[in-house]
């Protein structure tokens, strides 16, 4: 059996030729210069940039110099401040209106002149419905500040001139080994 093998690799080396592609004489070679010049890369801009937007949502990316994204993150922010501030005062509103209920003292929603009244249970339902939308309010600000603290951060390590713009997707049809059903599947490739 072994010499059958050896006789095999010999009988099948033997059609394997090797041949040198010839270089045609009209054909310059030229050396090309390789040297790469890099950009002095600054490897505290990264922390830099998140400590900016930590002081001052934004500022971490006008540090960046992506000036369209301040009002953005400002618009975000700003928004959930809004949204906070609103939620706490209606809160406070209908909190002081059921405590003065509860003591018998008039408020805001007792019925008596144009005000609307308002049972102690409508009270309690209201204050409890402010203070839920408090305190969303205030967990989807603090997620914004956050992202923003992140954005400038990954912004500031992927400078723009270190990405290939080449970006490719390519579709294909394949055949599951274990089922033999064709399927459907999808390559992207991304370089930087």
């Amino acid at each position: 059996m072994f010499k059958w093998c050896v006789y095999s690799i010999i009988f099948l080396s033997s059609f394997a030729t090797i041949y040198a592609q010839e270089v045609p004489s009209d054909l310059k070679v030229t050396k090309i210069d390789t040297t790469f010049i890099a950009d002095e890369i600054n490897i505290l801009a990264p922390s830099k940039a998140a400590f900016y937007s930590a002081v001052l949502p934004g500022l971490g990316q006008i540090y960046n110099k992506k000036y369209w994204k301040a009002p953005i993150v400002w618009g975000a922010v700003g928004t959930g401040v809004y949204f906070y501030v609103d939620n706490n005062n209606k809160y406070n509103r209908y909190r002081e209106a059921f405590k003065a209920e509860l003591a018998g003292r008039e408020h805001e929603f007792d019925g008596t002149g144009d005000n609307v009244e308002l049972t102690q249970t409508s009270l309690q339902t209201a204050q409890t419905f402010y203070k839920k939308n408090r305190d969303l309010s205030l967990f989807i600000t603090i997620g914004l500040y956050i992202l923003n603290i992140i954005e400038a951060n990954v912004d500031a390590h992927l400078p723009d001139n270190a990405l290939n713009t080449n970006i490719s997707f390519n579709p294909t049809i394949f055949t599951m080994p274990t089922t033999n059903q064709t399927g459907f599947g999808a390559t992207i490739s991304f370089n930087f």
